[in-house]
Parts: structure tokens; sequence; C-alpha cells
């Protein structure tokens, strides 16, 4: 009988070991997901102070989108008018110059 109850006795260590292994399982799953959530909490938290820098670089640089894009558009107006009356007082200049380099003729 003694070797029957050896059996029985590696059978119940069986058994413990086995719910053993299933709890390690069990408890080593809930940290996961608890690792998890910790760390999307942490991406979630890091990710909204980027943004509120980046938003605050954006405001404290060029003010709202609108105006720095009509500071933009002005500044480019008045280039263009510049460049318009260059445009306006050079032209006849230019022509004349390209027409003697065209009609002149050496016959060297």
């Amino acid at each position: 009988m003694s070797n029957g109850a050896g059996i029985q006795e590696l059978m119940a260590a069986e058994t413990r070991a086995s719910q053993i292994v299933a709890e390690a399982r069990i408890g080593r799953g809930d940290r996961m997901k608890q690792a998890k959530a910790d760390s999307a909490e942490l991406v979630d938290s890091y990710r909204a102070e980027k943004q509120q820098d980046f938003n605050n670089t954006v405001l404290a640089a060029g003010g709202s989108g609108g105006s720095a894009s009509a500071k933009l558009q002005a500044t480019t107006n008045g280039e263009m008018s510049v460049m318009q009356g260059m445009f306006q007082r050079n032209q006849q200049k230019a022509i004349d110059v390209l027409l003697s380099k065209c009609c002149e003729v050496s016959l060297e």
C-alpha cells in the first residue's frame, strides 16, 4: 500500500504544480495587461504634453495661421509692385539694347 500512497502523493503534487503554473500564467497575463494600460496612459500623457508644447511654440512663433498668411501675402504684394515698377522703367532700355545688337553688322 505504500506504493499506492506514493503514487497518490505524486499525483497530488502534480496537480498542485499544475495549479501553481496556471495561477502564475494568469498572474503574468494580469501583470502584462496592467503594464500595457500603464504604458498607454504614460504615452497618452506624453503625447498631450508634446502637443501642447507644439501648440504653444506655433502660437509664439507666428500667432494664428491667418495673420501669418496675411502678413506673407502683404509682403509678396509689395515685392511684386516693386518688380513691376522696375520692369516698366527698364523695359524700353532692354528693347533698345536687343535691337542695337541684332541690327549691328560687323564686316570683319
